[in-house]
């Protein structure tokens, strides 16, 4: 059940569970499944077929599977499902830098491990906080709709910033970028609220990846061409940076 607490010596219960439909999809499902019950009252056979196809394929698109979060003030916890595709050296972004006019400070301009997490149509689009704490901001930024596996699209896609502070100070960024299908970033939290570490933060509409920002020090726990788990896979661990090698196999 959701909330309940499990751990690594046998504490919990576990079992499949059928995964819930975000709200955020149902309309579109439902919307398929009465053109597509329509073609079907009218013999239209082989418009309602892909119909129904594709009302299946929206509720998987839109599903909200449950995720059992590791508990430490030390993790940093995956944002979004899917493929590690790029880990660099780069600058966060001047939303997430710059003096916001609430007098709140941002993120230092020097640059530190952006680590970039590809969503295909396949995966889960449901993000997640990566650690517990307060919004501090989130800005959306208009853009282009290019491939979003490309470096380039953390500059010039439709994106939305997030900043999240722990009580410590310890402070990560993230962003949210459209894609090639993508046309539509849903925050589901505002400036201000506090969330939990694993906790729903938005989602985006179809193909799309996500930058997090490591804070100083810390390197990622993860391997580029890794496949990871929003809300499970322990992205980093902060204060840590270790030389992680893997073989493809």
């Amino acid at each position: 059940m959701p909330g309940e607490i499990l751990d690594n010596r046998g504490r919990g219960t576990a079992g499949f569970v059928w995964p819930s439909v975000h709200p955020e999809g149902r309309k579109f499902a439902l919307i398929a499944a009465a053109v597509a019950g329509g073609a079907a009252l009218l013999g239209l056979s082989l418009l309602a077929w892909p119909l129904g196809v594709l009302t299946l394929g929206i509720l998987a698109f839109f599903r909200d599977p449950e995720r059992v979060t590791p508990r430490d003030d030390r993790f940093i916890v995956a944002p979004a499902d899917g493929l590690i595709t790029l880990i660099q050296k780069v600058a966060p972004p001047r939303e997430l830098c710059a003096d916001d006019g609430t007098g709140g400070r941002g993120l230092d301009p020097a640059p530190v491990t952006r680590v970039s997490i590809f969503m295909s149509v396949f995966d889960v689009h449901i993000n997640r906080a990566p650690i517990g704490g307060t919004i501090r901001r989130v800005v959306y930024i208009p853009g282009k709709f290019l491939n979003a596996d490309l470096d380039k699209a953390s500059e010039e896609n439709e994106r939305q910033h997030f900043l999240v502070e722990r009580g410590d100070g310890v402070k990560i960024g993230f962003t949210q970028i459209a894609g090639l299908v993508a046309r539509r970033i849903v925050p589901f939290v505002k400036g201000g609220d506090i969330v939990a570490a694993g906790q729903r933060v938005g989602l985006i509409r179809f193909g799309s990846r996500v930058d997090v920002y490591l804070p100083e020090g810390t390197e990622p726990a993860v391997l580029v061409g890794q496949r990871i788990v929003a809300g499970e896979t322990v992205l980093g661990v902060l204060g840590q940076s270790p030389l992680l090698e893997g073989v493809r196999q």
